[in-house]
């Protein structure tokens, strides 16, 4: 029986692949990518030759069943998402569940995951924190806010360019124009920029300055 490798990926810059994500790439039976196009260009500038395989969160509950077999069959298997750590607000939850219901090996390397260098850059309190990733779209955003309004610790969250004014909107209306908040964009690449201010500081210069890219928001606990 073989083993599944979680394997993070550069969020940004090529230069934070580790030595021994490449070596681990290079070595395995089969690659899982969540884009086999994205992860296409970065095996290419690694020369890293191993077959890749299609699995994102619209297949994965489909195909989890058939990389098991794979896996008990002797395959050795690498999961990779398009940036970062599988299993953090990407694909890798419900196949590291199965192996570990199937007794097969799992191996997580360390490495590159947006969430941290917002977190330590954004000067709030980081020795307690919440990661709520994305928050719901519609069914449930409001519940879940209410909820987070009586965090005390510091809260996470992940957000798109386009849904970033909403966020912040609505963390002005449930926790408070003054609640400290930092937005972190870009990270590791060329124009990264953090901002940080009160709820409506950030809202009032994202309003005026539309955001590009991916974006990580830190917001302080209710004091």
């Amino acid at each position: 029986m073989s083993k599944l490798y979680l394997v993070p990926t550069p969020i940004g810059n090529l230069k934070d692949m580790t030595f021994r994500a490449i070596e681990v790439l290079k070595e395995v039976d089969l690659i899982l990518a969540e884009d086999t196009r994205t992860s296409g260009k970065l095996l290419k500038h690694f020369e890293i030759s191993t077959h890749m395989q299609s699995h994102h969160m619209h297949n994965e509950h489909k195909t989890v069943e058939s990389i098991i077999q794979k896996l008990k069959a002797g395959t050795s298997v690498a999961l990779i998402s398009d940036a970062g750590t599988p299993g953090i607000s990407d694909p890798g939850f419900l196949l590291t569940r199965a192996c570990i219901e199937k007794s097969i090996d799992i191996e997580c390397l360390p490495g590159a995951t947006a969430f941290v260098p917002a977190l330590v850059n954004s000067g709030l309190p980081n020795d307690k924190f919440v990661f709520e990733g994305f928050l719901p779209v519609k069914k449930g955003r409001q519940t879940r806010l209410l909820l987070l309004a009586e965090e005390t610790r510091t809260m996470i969250f992940y957000e798109s360019p386009h849904k970033l004014l909403k966020t912040l909107a609505n963390f002005c209306e449930y926790f408070g124009e003054e609640r400290t908040v930092s937005v972190s964009r870009e990270l590791t690449k060329l124009y990264e920029e953090t901002i940080r201010g009160t709820a409506k500081e950030v809202l009032d210069y994202y309003t005026n300055k539309p955001p590009k890219g991916e974006i990580v928001i830190c917001v302080g606990g209710k004091k």
